[in-house]
């Protein structure tokens, strides 16, 4: 599915913009990266998209959060007719901790990853701006285990659910409570 979308139209414009498509490797806000949503005809099928929603006079914004995404301006659009799903063999978190003095500082990092996956299916949400698509990964409230790193999480779709997901005929709040919050953290060294 990669192979496919690596001489595309729309990989040679983003190139031509300036930007590189990265298919491995760790991922960083405004990365260009494969996404997973639907074509035209509404089947499943892999776009690169620029990880970060542009509002002008305001910073990138990367995340979106669940619990308001369907009333934020930014993102209420999307959620009803434009989900995707950025796939990844895990995901990175810097450790949130709070000094004596109540300042905060970044402690390690994890990779962190559903158990017994080795695929992570992060649920996003996309647009497009100045022609070309971008995404920002959905965030929910941590499990118990992951709140002692961050104070929030991605939202990690079942792999048979990312045709739901994507399907803008379904509903995402019924696809929410499904989920996956039993993950494996390993601080990388």
């Amino acid at each position: 599915m990669i192979a496919e979308i690596r001489g595309s139209k729309l990989a040679d414009k983003f190139v031509k913009a300036g930007s590189a498509i990265l298919t491995s490797g760790e991922i960083r806000p405004t990365n260009v990266v494969p996404v997973i949503a639907p074509d035209r005809n509404g089947r499943k099928s892999a776009f690169h998209m620029k990880w970060g929603f542009q509002i002008p006079g305001r910073s990138l914004i990367v995340n979106a959060r669940t619990e308001s995404a369907t009333q934020k301006p930014t993102f209420k659009e999307s959620w009803r007719s434009r989900r995707c799903i950025i796939p990844a063999s895990w995901y990175f978190e810097w450790e949130h901790l709070t000094r004596a003095n109540g300042r905060r500082k970044i402690g390690d990092k994890y990779m962190i990853q559903p158990v017994g996956s080795s695929i992570t299916w992060l649920a996003g949400l996309y647009r497009i701006e100045d022609g070309f698509p971008v995404f920002a990964v959905l965030t929910r409230e941590p499990t118990d285990e992951l709140r002692r790193i961050h104070d929030r999480m991605p939202l990690i779709m079942p792999k048979d659910l990312i045709d739901d997901w994507i399907n803008p005929e379904t509903e995402a709040e019924e696809l929410v409570r499904f989920a996956l919050t039993d993950v494996v953290a390993e601080r990388v060294v």
